[in-house]
């Protein structure tokens, strides 16, 4: 008998074939132009197999000066073959080994204050947030001037242009996890037309959703993956009250915005993985229980999928629950939490999971994250990203040279 996961959902002109979703988990193994390159190819086609209903490719920037990292994919006219081609050999091998075509978005992003395209940090920041910025006082930060803010709408309406030649079914518009427009909407102590007042804050953000629905055609729908708060104190974070709970106004005001402006799909998220990567990622060695965390995106998700009917959320957190996670995703669509289940690290550490556990009823136990945030701890460390215990053979070495023995 067929489970929830295995049921398709039409939204915008795509029909997704089931519940299933690969977060966009950045592997920071493109070319030093922003080309896909040998690695980045090699994880994608693996998730081409995994017969997951949408493969959300990871962020991609829009402009060199927003790159995260020196091989982070920069979509440009340059890139785009290589781009192309991944693509297609994503939906040609998929549709061979599972009967269908996912849906393949692609998360166009600028880093803001974590751009270090360079391999150093050279922070775009949105405003001085001094809780963000202690202990990297020293760092050279750069505010994003009112004046540069009216340039991005066009790098983003340019990507937009080249993901649709590319072949990509939906854009998302990146807004989470501190990066440049997730931050600006804490902005409340921001002068100007960007700051301040919720319609200032979220005016960059709205206009390249704009940039990117101007860019393309029906045939490709966008997205967003947002963070529904981001769990520091206030006033250094969005959707938190004066005492620090979680506060869902502001964000209930965005969606609503985001629908009158066409959008239906919305991958969400919480916290921020450079300074409270639990919250996101609920991990082991934490300074909460992990399935406190999970508890919290859980009542996060629902109050939101509960005051939008016509909106379908992703909900994410879903690695934690390990050998019990496909009964978790099927209860959180169930119970009417979100339309979708998102998994991010166990995409890196058992692509096959969806389809082990539709023929075998279970998955792996050898096979599955451990939530030891050694993926993480590559990143952090400035090298490609990956799991070194799962995937060893191609990871062990870079954890070794790169964090060991750093």
């Amino acid at each position: 008998m067929k489970t929830i996961l295995e049921s398709p959902l039409k939204i915008h002109n795509k029909t997704i074939q089931n519940r299933i979703v690969f977060h966009p988990m950045e592997g920071c193994d493109g070319t030093y132009k922003g080309a896909v390159d040998e690695l980045t190819r090699r994880r994608y086609l693996r998730f081409a197999k995994s017969g997951a209903g949408i493969i959300w490719f990871e962020a991609t920037a829009v402009c060199n000066e927003g790159r995260a990292n020196p091989r982070q994919l920069f979509l440009n006219e340059e890139t785009k073959d290589s781009f192309m081609t991944l693509v297609k050999e994503v939906k040609e091998i998929s549709l061979k080994e599972n009967g269908f075509e996912p849906v393949i978005i692609v998360q166009l992003t600028h880093s803001g204050r974590f751009s270090k395209p360079n391999g150093t940090p050279e922070p775009i920041v949105a405003y001085r947030n001094y809780l963000w910025e202690k202990g990297k006082e020293s760092q050279p930060y750069v505010i994003a001037t009112d004046d540069y803010c009216k340039t991005i709408p066009e790098k983003y309406y340019k990507a937009a242009k080249l993901a649709e030649e590319v072949g990509f079914d939906g854009i998302d518009v990146k807004c989470c996890h501190g990066y440049l427009f997730n931050e600006f909407l804490s902005a409340k102590e921001r002068d100007g037309i960007y700051g301040g007042s919720l319609e200032n804050r979220t005016r960059l953000y709205f206009e390249c959703i704009d940039s990117v629905r101007r860019a393309v055609s029906d045939n490709v729908f966008v997205t967003t993956r947002l963070n529904a708060c981001d769990c520091f104190p206030y006033p250094y974070g969005y959707g938190v009250d004066e005492n620090n709970n979680i506060d869902l106004t502001e964000t209930k005001i965005i969606i609503e915005n985001l629908y009158q402006k066409g959008i239906r799909l919305i991958n969400l998220t919480l916290g921020n993985p450079y300074l409270i990567p639990h919250i996101n990622r609920p991990c082991i060695n934490a300074p909460e229980d992990g399935d406190v965390g999970v508890r919290r995106i859980y009542d996060v998700t629902k109050e939101l999928n509960e005051s939008f009917s016509d909106m379908h959320f992703i909900a994410s957190g879903l690695t934690y629950p390990g050998e019990n996670a496909m009964t978790y995703a099927e209860k959180i669509i169930n119970d009417n939490v979100s339309s979708f289940a998102g998994f991010g690290r166990l995409t890196f550490a058992y692509p096959e999971f969806y389809k082990d556990y539709l023929q075998k009823g279970e998955l792996d136990k050898n096979r599955l994250c451990l939530k030891c945030s050694k993926c993480s701890e590559l990143m952090r460390a400035g090298t490609v990203a990956g799991c070194p215990i799962r995937d060893k053979d191609v990871y062990m070495d870079y954890y070794q040279k790169f964090v060991l023995n750093r």
